[in-house]
């Protein structure tokens, strides 16, 4: 087992103890999605819901939710924690570099990603009978691109801030709107204008539509994925800018 290998493995169990962590990644997804998909019967899947069924419209958002609580919330605090407690100076001096680390967090945050997503499949689909994706590689290239753009959000909210307090605040500050803007709180057709202009332009939203267009058969959203794919690219190259200062 390679280096690599082995800190993924150990930062795997690491995260998985954290609470906060599991709660905002596992349960906080899982018990709204239950909520609110029983709120509605199938008699409700109209334009609302773009003819879908409530449960197969909100199951394709909260995978979006899972995806923004480990970019905005999950990844950043661990991380910053890491800084806080100068836990990374001590990995660089026993010779393992900081983009070792970071390459680290990257694959357990879509790891975590995987597993909060496949509860919610497996939940879904035993409480509410809800459908797989009518088109299954459209909405896995969804979720690919939207959690690459999260994890690199993550990376650069890490980068900015200075404790974990500091990150969970800002993670915190901004997954609640986007959470209740992207989707998965109210269907944007039922917004009032302003709320849905300031939806359309939510990162969140780009995922959410990234996965859900293809979910319910309405095929790939490109504008989606190109924005999301600009968006990890920038906060990349931000994130080995600050990083190249920092060291």
């Amino acid at each position: 087992m390679n280096m690599l290998t082995k800190l993924t493995w150990i930062e795997l169990k690491l995260l998985l103890r954290e609470p906060f962590a599991v709660i905002f990644t596992f349960v906080f997804p899982l018990v709204t999605l239950i909520v609110i998909s029983g709120s509605f019967s199938i008699e409700d899947a109209d334009a609302d819901f773009r003819g879908a069924a409530p449960w197969d419209y909100y199951l394709a958002s909260y995978i979006g939710v899972v995806i923004g609580a480990v970019g905005m919330i999950a990844l950043p605090v661990h991380l910053a924690a890491y800084a806080e407690r100068g836990i990374l100076r001590r990995f660089r001096a026993s010779s393992i570099q900081t983009w070792g680390v970071l390459t680290a967090q990257v694959i357990v945050g879509f790891l975590m990603m995987v597993i909060g997503s496949v509860v919610l499949v497996l939940a879904s689909r035993l409480i509410y009978g809800a459908d797989l994706p009518e088109q299954l590689l459209g909405a896995l290239i969804g979720f690919v691109i939207g959690a690459l753009a999260f994890l690199a959000l993550g990376l650069l909210i890490a980068m900015i801030t200075r404790n974990a307090r500091a990150a969970q605040a800002v993670g915190m500050i901004l997954f609640f709107p986007f959470f209740l803007l992207s989707g998965a709180g109210p269907p944007p057709d039922v917004m009032s204008s302003g709320m849905r202009s300031v939806s359309d332009v939510i990162p969140l939203t780009f995922a959410v539509r990234a996965i859900q267009d293809p979910w319910i058969g309405e095929g790939q959203n490109g504008t989606s994925l190109a924005l999301l794919a600009a968006m990890a690219a920038v906060a990349t190259a931000a994130t080995v800018w600050i990083a190249g200062k920092k060291t």
